[in-house]
């Protein structure tokens, strides 16, 4: 800080000093004996100081800025030089009275009045003897009162105790002087040279860091002993305040790194800006704003020792730089996680079913297993939640099924869109170290949530991908293993979070694109597609009212009964699902909303020459059985993606020289499956009544319609073979009949998949006989009885059953003579 020079006034020198600190004279006891003999004048004007205390013997500089106090002082300058200076109770009072100054204060006298450059007045003044207050007989223009001299009880000149008290006190100011970089150590010459006791307790007090309220009582203190033992003690803090400041500061000196620097700087910025007015409480609020809700969390002891480490570390922090952010948001999650939050579970079990079959019909197997998992819960109440895939075509209902079992058990629902996810820190997230670093996709759903407990639905579990930022599929795997899940670690949240209570449910379109060992954590539930009956009926019950309440409209302004529905379906959609379904009832209704608009007349109950009027002439009647007119043409049962679908194989003859051509763009192992059935039946020609002569002589050639849609699969194998025999014997297939199995060369009939997919599809083209490989009855007998209604089912071990069974005696027509 900036020092005054070395001053001579009225024969006193004045050391070098700091410009808040007190002037130091080398007072003698002669000086002291002769101002105590001075004569205390009867009245004294009044100077209030704000902030300081004046003690006798003591020289300080006061600023001036009051008009009261600048009138006083230069009055005073150009009378006797003597003016009475008491302290204020409160520094804010801008024009102190009576009432708020203090009694005692000390008698000073006016060595010198500078004019400064600001405008304010600077008096330096030295303190005589200490006065009390009598009465106060003016305070205009300043405050003038009637004084008497406080006389102070000195010890005896032998007194040891004294003696000891003041030695003390000289070694703890020098300890300080030493100890303290604030103050020169020039000052330590002054200590040494003061001979007067009265003084060098008078000269400690003044100069000590107390508060007025402090320094007044030690002024007020009469027995000079007395003050000298509360200054002592007062200095012993102060000292045992340096020893310890100096032993930490010891201590940090060597591994003060920049970020403790920042610290420290930002902590005496704050300290400054408390002391202006300024803001700077708002982080210490804001860490206390935290503890607090720290304290409702329900979180174990572990959680809450880890959480009281990271807010400990954030108070370390500065404000100012970037890790802090990131703290914060990192201790926001902590507090928005529902740490052992749960919701209660609701176990009427009729209410759930109830709610299931309002919301979807048909799905069984899925209802089932939900009131299956509620009951176990409802006699155990701590059963950890089943991890379901549900798996099956689009727009089977999959991921509406999570909101209605959701709303079945009493829970939050939450959804989670797998489809193209590529990153692993998506699942996991990413390490807070990193700028803009955010927790996993699970953990921001559980916050969003509001429970540890929540329904969540992993949809397109399917169509998860993997890039070099790693495989999410990987790491779904701790994700969904009940024996892993209670510990999931999300690299942002740094610590388990137990998923164990989420009931997750996968849906999936599907199985093969599924890591095995995910696929192995999953309970598989089959959700196949919908007959004509019940796509009738969801369409009735809930795609109907749902258009028209989004069109605005009521039963009352459109009617679609159940036969029109069913045209619907069979000529307007060919899926398994019911998402085709619900766009054609969506045109319909917005025809009826376009004429209600429109004020024009329209059939309040929907026709089938309004549907055709509507939708347009039917064009998915391809699919439908066509007959068996045509040696070669077999129907064949597939499966797609999008459910169960019927083909034909068709064959043809020409000369040639025994080339098989196969067209339809098959994949590889369905040309495979047209190579086996010819060679089959080139080794068995004798038994199936064919010439062998023929193949060398004819050429032949397999399609499988449409040309434009690919197919592959080994379940075509006993079509192909019906079709071939049936081309080279020129005999009739079956009316109504279709089939699907693999075929060996040995001519075994193998089972093959998606069994009631390829029913449904047999059901919608109206086929009656189905043939099968015998070990594919068992799903048969998983089968609803209503699904299987008007169709036969024949059951073939090899080649030569399926041959007997599909073909007729009967010639086709315009048969050829090979």
């Amino acid at each position: 800080m900036a020092k005054s020079k070395f001053l001579k006034l009225d024969s006193l020198s004045f050391q070098d000093i700091d410009e808040n600190s007190e002037l130091i004279p080398l007072m003698t006891p002669e000086d002291e004996e002769e101002i105590n003999n001075e004569v205390l004048p009867e009245t004294l004007p009044i100077l209030s100081l704000r902030n300081t205390v004046l003690f006798p013997g003591v020289v300080i500089p006061i600023t001036a800025g009051r008009d009261k106090s600048i009138k006083l002082i230069n009055d005073a300058n150009n009378g006797s030089k003597v003016i009475g200076v008491v302290s204020q109770k409160d520094e804010n009072v801008e024009d102190p009275g009576a009432k708020d100054i203090f009694k005692t204060g000390t008698v000073a006298r006016i060595l010198k009045v500078l004019k400064m450059p600001d405008g304010n007045t600077t008096v330096i003044i030295q303190g005589k003897k200490r006065f009390e207050i009598q009465e106060v007989v003016t305070e205009d223009p300043y405050i003038t009162a009637t004084v008497k001299d406080v006389q102070e009880a000195k010890p005896a000149i032998d007194n040891k105790e004294f003696s000891a008290i003041i030695d003390s006190i000289k070694d703890l100011s020098l300890q300080i002087i030493k100890d303290s970089p604030n103050i020169p150590s020039e000052a330590s010459f002054a200590i040494k040279n003061i001979e007067s006791n009265s003084f060098l307790v008078n000269f400690v007090s003044s100069n000590m860091n107390l508060s007025v309220k402090e320094k007044q009582e030690l002024l007020e203190i009469n027995d000079l002993k007395e003050r000298a033992l509360a200054t002592l003690k007062y200095m012993n803090v102060e000292v045992q305040k340096l020893e310890l400041k100096n032993d930490i500061q010891s201590k940090v000196q060597s591994d003060m790194n920049q970020q403790q620097r920042e610290y420290f700087l930002h902590q005496q910025m704050k300290t400054i800006q408390d002391e202006l007015g300024g803001g700077g409480a708002s982080s210490g609020e804001e860490i206390e704003e935290m503890r607090t809700r720290g304290k409702k969390k329900k979180w174990d002891d572990t959680v809450a020792e880890h959480f009281d480490k990271e807010l400990s570390k954030m108070r370390r922090m500065n404000p100012q730089v970037a890790e802090y952010s990131i703290q914060r948001n990192y201790l926001d999650l902590f507090l928005d996680l529902p740490w052992n939050e749960f919701s209660k579970d609701k176990f009427d079990l009729k209410r759930a079913m109830k709610i299931l079959d309002r919301d979807h019909y048909g799905l069984d197997d899925v209802k089932k297993r939900i009131i299956e998992y509620l009951a176990v819960l409802k006699l155990r109440n701590d059963m950890k939640s089943p991890i379901l895939c549900l798996y099956g075509p689009p727009g089977v209902g999959k991921t509406s099924l999570g909101k209605s079992i959701a709303e079945a058990l009493g829970r939050e629902y939450v959804r989670m869109s797998l489809g193209g996810l590529r990153d692993e820190a998506e699942i996991r997230g990413h390490r807070k170290t990193y700028i803009g670093a955010m927790p996993g996709r699970i953990i921001q759903s559980l916050k969003k949530a509001g429970t540890s407990n929540p329904v969540f639905v992993l949809d397109e579990i399917d169509k998860l991908s993997n890039s070099n930022q790693g495989d999410p599929s990987s790491a779904l795997l701790e994700v969904l293993d009940p024996e892993q899940n209670s510990e999931f670690h999300d690299n942002f949240l740094e610590m388990g979070y137990d998923l164990s209570k989420v009931m997750f449910i996968a849906t999936t379109n599907s199985l093969n694109t599924i890591q095995p060992a995910l696929l192995d954590r999953m309970e598989i539930i089959n959700v196949t597609g919908y007959t004509i009956e019940e796509k009738v009926e969801i369409g009735k019950r809930h795609l109907l009212p749902k258009q028209l309440k989004e069109h605005g409209l009521t039963d009352k302004h459109l009617k679609v009964a159940k036969p029109q529905l069913e045209k619907v379906v069979e000529g307007y959609t060919r899926e398994s699902g019911v998402r085709g379904l619900e766009k054609q009832i969506a045109k319909l209704v917005r025809h009826a909303a376009k004429n209600i608009a429109m004020e024009e007349d329209y059939n309040l109950k929907v026709t089938n020459e309004d549907v055709i009027e509507v939708l347009g002439v039917p064009r998915l009647e391809r699919d439908k059985y066509e007959n068996n007119n045509v040696a070669g043409v077999v129907t064949g049962l597939a499966w797609t993606r999008v459910g169960g679908d019927i083909l034909f194989i068709e064959s043809i003859l020409s000369k040639g020289k025994g080339t098989l051509t196969i067209t339809g763009n098959l994949g590889k192992v369905m040309k495979e499956s047209a190579t086996i059935a010819m060679e089959y039946i080139k080794a068995n020609a004798e038994e199936f009544g064919i010439d062998p002569e023929v193949f060398a002589k004819y050429n032949v050639h397999i399609h499988v319609p449409e040309g434009a849609t690919p197919k592959d699969g080994p379940s075509a194998g006993v079509t192909m073979l019906t079709s071939l025999v049936s081309l080279f014997t020129q005999r009739k297939i079956k009316k109504s009949l279709a089939m699907t199995g693999e075929i060996t060369l040995r001519g075994k009939v193998l089972p093959v998949g998606g069994i009631k997919e390829k029913i449904l599809a047999a059901k919608r083209a109206r086929i009656k006989e189905i043939l099968l490989c015998e070990d594919n009855k068992r799903d048969i007998d998983e089968i609803k009885p209503d699904y299987l209604k008007g169709l036969t089912f024949h059951y073939v071990q090899d080649m030569s059953d399926v041959v007997k069974l599909a073909l007729t005696d009967q010639k086709v027509k315009n048969a050829k003579i090979l």
